[in-house]
């Protein structure tokens, strides 16, 4: 057999027009345009792709992306300073800190000078804690409002969109990353699966990913989860972004693995265009909640 294809550029594209529409609609409503504040120290290489991508993604959907970058000399006490500047600035209204921070500077430290409710990349711990209180989907919430980091709710919503049932599933997460993993675990949690969280050192891990029906890669070592280790028939969605040799590879043996799994992402073309297009969605709703 041969698995459907969780095509996350297909889903992305429609998604952008819905997006786009959204976006006409709030800034005509209230006449301010969604804005989001990229921080850098340094010039890291992929942290400069991506800054450059952002701001491509924000102009093509009618928002700003504002780089502000240091150099790599730059102290924690300068990060802390710039981000809670922006707190303040109330034509930001969001805020992504780009990392690897320069060596020596507190990443936690910086992430908690935050302001939670521009904190669109979901890193601070009041947005990462409501999320692990917050009810089960279908329930009053029982938190504040908070945002989610937009890889794991875009491998979420890739799944809805292709009519994935979660309720009542085992699902298995192969990672324990504040930014992948755990999230997207809770957010399983939340719509009634079944989590198992694994990660590179769990016993048996082969045996424990068989048992899923929906297995999610997010734990950085290309191609480490096999075709024979999923379940015929199982939902797999693969985070995975590693290069070997110039390609671009996933967690998951994608050529074996398409031959066993019921639904599968490729990579690329799988989870990533879905994160971007999240990251859009949070900061128009970080823009809904500050304008009211």
């Amino acid at each position: 057999m041969s698995a459907i294809i969780l095509d996350g550029k297909a889903v992305a594209k429609t998604m952008q027009a819905e997006l786009d529409a959204a976006v006409a609609e709030f800034r005509a409503r209230t006449g301010v345009t969604p804005t989001i504040a990229v921080v850098r120290a340094g010039e890291d290489p992929a942290s400069v792709w991506y800054a450059n991508a952002i701001q491509k993604t924000m102009a093509a959907r009618g928002m700003v992306a504002q780089l502000h970058v240091l150099p790599e000399t730059a102290t924690q006490e300068e990060l802390v300073a710039l981000v809670t500047r922006l707190n303040a600035q109330p034509d930001v209204h969001g805020i992504m800190i780009q990392e690897p921070m320069p060596k020596g500077i507190d990443e936690a430290a910086v992430k908690a000078a935050l302001s939670p409710s521009k904190d669109v990349d979901g890193v601070h711990e009041v947005n990462a804690g409501r999320l692990a209180m917050a009810a089960p989907v279908g329930r009053p919430a029982g938190v504040g409002p908070f945002f989610v980091p937009a890889t794991p709710a875009g491998g979420m919503e890739l799944m809805r969109r292709y009519g994935v049932e979660f309720n009542g599933k085992h699902a298995v997460v192969v990672g324990r990353s504040n930014i992948v993993g755990k999230p997207m675990a809770l957010l399983l949690m939340r719509e009634n699966a079944t989590v198992t969280v694994c990660h590179s050192r769990t016993a048996n891990l082969p045996d424990i990913c068989r048992q899923a029906d929906i297995l999610c890669a997010a734990v950085g070592r290309a191609e480490m989860i096999r075709g024979d280790w999923i379940q015929p028939g199982a939902v797999v969605v693969d985070f995975g972004v590693n290069d070997v040799g110039g390609k671009m590879v996933g967690d998951v043996a994608y050529a074996e693995a398409v031959e066993v799994a019921g639904m599968i992402t490729p990579v690329p073309g799988g989870t990533g265009p879905m994160t971007n297009i999240m990251l859009c969605l949070n900061l128009l709703e970080a823009a809904k909640r500050q304008t009211g």
